[in-house]
């Protein structure tokens, strides 16, 4: 293969399917052929030209066109450039199956340094936004049939028991860690097995939440969205109460949630719509004590009001924000879904794959109500 085709995000709306050269590998790179990469709630922004990241912190930027998105990749090593360690201090080779972190820190500043998640790192890169097309070797995102992996780029080797169809889940997944967190947390905020959970938008990362309190054995747990067919996969997952978001208005909502909850409201609420109003309702849904993860914000879209003695100091509510996945969650998550295989029906998560010449009907597809987890399949 001397030319390698991508499906190339041109601006809001447009995606086109591009052929660049086949890249040299530099020391320390790897190039890897994409098996299957996932159309992330980013992606959908991206496509919508909602490009402001990060917004409030010291690397908020605007991202620029051309991309080639795609950061929630699993795919097999192609070539490497020298010797080049997996996480689990192996040498990678081709043919090895792989999951890459999606972003690139620099390893250097303060953050870095101190240990902070990487996305605090000062001079951030991530796969499929700020990695941009224009720059050589282009191929720094997984709608493409090779991608590109910088130096430095964390790559976890997959289980041999864990299908690609789920490993592709695994970027995912490790968004969850707001609820290992959480578990971490004193009385009255911790999560502990038995706690209620509710999760509001059970889009792909809100079921992965959904799927990442089942692996921790939440007691009650309930699903809040727009779209009835999103709540009967949380059924299949284990939710014991679904709200249709769209059929029941805000009030019977939260009555709804603290029936199931003894009359006390969820011990633990996860946000995952991807819009800000949600956040307050959020705030409304916990019991007193309790703990609210806001994970869907990462685009910003604007405040909301939310008075800080009403709605969380004088009920004593802890806050987790969670700004990206951690790089220390990757291999949990990947056991984790191997473990529960027979389990749950990890297998159906992705529900449509499509080839990157459709690239942009996948991104439509995703956002509709009938798609759950859409993939493109850049080899076929």
């Amino acid at each position: 293969m001397t030319s390698v085709r991508a499906a190339v995000m041109k601006g809001p709306g447009r995606v086109e399917v591009e052929e660049f050269p086949r890249p040299e590998v530099e020391r320390g790179a790897v190039l890897m052929q994409v098996l299957f990469s996932g159309i992330c709630g980013t992606d959908k922004h991206t496509f919508r030209g909602e490009t402001i990241q990060y917004a409030g912190t010291p690397h908020e930027r605007r991202l620029e066109y051309p991309l080639i998105c795609g950061h929630e990749n699993v795919g097999v090593v192609a070539d490497t450039g020298g010797d080049v360690l997996a996480t689990d201090g192996r040498p990678l080779r081709p043919g090895d199956r792989i999951v890459p972190g999606a972003n690139v820190a620099c390893g250097e500043c303060w953050f870095c340094r101190e240990g902070f998640p990487y996305y605090a790192c000062e001079r951030l890169e991530d796969y499929g936004n700020s990695l941009n097309a224009a720059r050589p070797p282009h191929l720094f995102g997984g709608w493409a049939e090779l991608m590109y992996l910088l130096p430095g780029t964390p790559l976890f080797r997959v289980p041999d028991e864990l299908p690609s169809e789920v490993a592709v889940l695994t970027e995912v997944m490790a968004v969850t860690h707001g609820l290992d967190n959480a578990a971490q947390l004193p009385l009255p905020h911790a999560f502990r097995p038995g706690s209620s959970v509710a999760v509001i938008g059970v889009g792909p990362l809100g079921l992965c939440h959904l799927i990442k309190a089942r692996f921790l054995r939440c007691g009650e747990l309930i699903a809040v969205d727009l779209l009835p067919s999103r709540l009967r996969v949380a059924e299949r997952f284990g939710a014991t109460l679904t709200i249709e978001a769209s059929a029941v208005p805000r009030e019977g909502r939260i009555e709804l949630v603290r029936q199931q909850t003894g009359g006390r409201g969820a011990d633990v609420v996860i946000d995952c719509s991807g819009v800000a109003e949600t956040f307050p309702e959020a705030l409304a849904l916990v019991r007193w004590g309790g703990t609210v993860i806001e994970a869907g914000a990462f685009v910003d879209l604007g405040p909301v009001p939310v008075n800080p003695n009403r709605d969380i100091c004088t009920r004593n509510i802890c806050v987790l924000g969670v700004g990206g996945e951690a790089a220390t969650s990757y291999v949990p998550a990947m056991k984790a879904m191997a473990a529960h295989l027979d389990e749950l029906p990890l297998r159906d998560v992705v529900t449509h794959r499509l080839p990157l010449e459709r690239a942009g009907e996948a991104i439509e597809l995703s956002q509709s109500d009938a798609a759950m987890k859409v993939v493109i399949v850049p080899n076929g």
